[in-house]
């Protein structure tokens, strides 16, 4: 009986973790990203370099297409998360150094 208890007990834990939203995770668990004002204050202090740099600056072709920019701080770091579409037609994410 004990271990039927036990079971259903820990069946319904697991049911109830991956029903949780992503959003319900521990804050430090989570990237902190920053709006679009805070973005442009960033560039304009020179606290963060412009996307096109950070791009040449890593290799990246010059003729991949950026589709979504973030700003989010990463380990105490600040990166940009980049949705792009290369010329080949590949979509992928990047990851990198804002500053």
């Amino acid at each position: 009986m004990k271990n039927a208890f036990t079971s259903r007990l820990t069946s319904l834990a697991l049911a109830l973790s991956l029903s949780l939203p992503l959003g319900a995770l521990p804050v430090a668990a989570q990237e902190v990203c920053w709006d679009n004002s805070t973005i442009q204050s960033a560039l304009a202090e020179g606290r963060i370099q412009p996307v096109a740099a950070v791009l040449s600056r890593e290799g990246i072709d010059p003729s991949t297409e950026v589709l979504s920019v973030k700003v989010c701080e990463q380990s105490g770091a600040l990166v940009y998360v980049l949705a792009v579409l290369e010329t080949s037609g590949q979509a992928r994410n990047l990851t990198l150094n804002a500053q």
